[in-house]
């Protein structure tokens, strides 16, 4: 048996064991899954995946599930956001809820553009954003007519999907979490508090859930060499099973977690899908 699989057996037979726990428990129930498929799309992000897409520093993703579609985040470029969502098919009046992973501009550039476009519809539109919010953003909500809800906590966003709330450290941050049938599919903007302390909080708040995907901003673009490799070692060890490294993640450690996850690697960037739980 290969170190890999005997790695992902150990963590299969953990969030067995700690499911199995929880259903048994008293007054204990299990968070609600995404009932059916899920899609990921990237929207924004520093390079593409695609012809004709804009691209820039900054990221958003486009994650569909039967419950409702999640916008995460909205790159720095309002423009750019909603031409690329253009092209890809994907129309803005779908999202029910805009989740903003940190307060840096190139992750809420385009908020005000894309409830603009929105429109009237914008006032059945959650604007889910980490504590404490910032007062910009509450102005640009409140103009818009949407809906603003601070987190500080784990928080059901939608059927399956969650929001982490806050992660601490210098910037306050938060991660996107989807349940499939897969296992949980952990979005990340920039992953300011460490994507290893962001995957190790997302199995505290989801116990016995396995991590399937783990895809976004991963902060290392500044890193050296030494250090990816714990990081990509330390994900293997938490029981990721695949990954989706883009925007300030740099090409130095897209080529390490390529290297380490073969086949689990997927190569990011505005217009990449990611589908799970088929």
């Amino acid at each position: 048996m290969s170190r890999r699989s005997a790695i992902q057996r150990v963590f299969a037979a953990i969030a067995l064991g700690a499911a199995l726990l929880l259903v048994l428990l008293p007054g204990v129930s299990m968070p609600a899954r995404a009932a059916g498929p899920v899609r990921i799309v990237t929207v924004y992000d520093n390079e593409a995946a695609g012809p004709g897409l804009a691209t820039g520093w900054g990221f958003a993703a486009l994650v569909s599930t039967p419950g409702g579609t999640v916008l995460f985040d909205t790159g720095r470029d309002g423009a750019a956001l909603l031409a690329n969502m253009t092209r890809l098919g994907l129309d803005p009046n779908a999202i029910r809820s805009v989740v903003l992973s940190h307060a840096h501009s190139d992750h809420t550039g385009g908020l005000t553009a894309l409830l603009a476009a929105i429109g009237r519809g914008a006032g059945e539109v959650e604007v889910v954003v980490p504590a404490p919010v910032p007062e910009t953003i509450r102005r640009q909500v409140a103009a818009a007519g949407a809906r603003l809800r601070s987190v500080s906590g784990r928080a059901e966003i939608l059927p399956g999907v969650f929001g982490t709330g806050s992660l601490g450290g210098g910037i306050p941050e938060q991660a996107l979490v989807v349940d499939t049938a897969e296992g949980l599919a952990v979005v990340t903007g920039c992953a300011h508090p460490g994507v290893l302390r962001v995957v190790e909080a997302v199995r505290v708040q989801h116990a016995g859930r396995p991590v399937a995907l783990v895809l976004g901003g991963f902060h290392l673009y500044k890193t050296g060499t030494a250090e990816i490799a714990r990081v990509v070692d330390g994900l293997r060890r938490l029981g990721v099973q695949r990954v989706a490294p883009s925007h300030c993640s740099g090409p130095a450690a897209r080529r390490l977690f390529e290297a380490e996850f073969g086949a689990d690697f997927i190569a990011g960037g505005a217009g990449s899908v990611v589908r799970l739980g088929r």
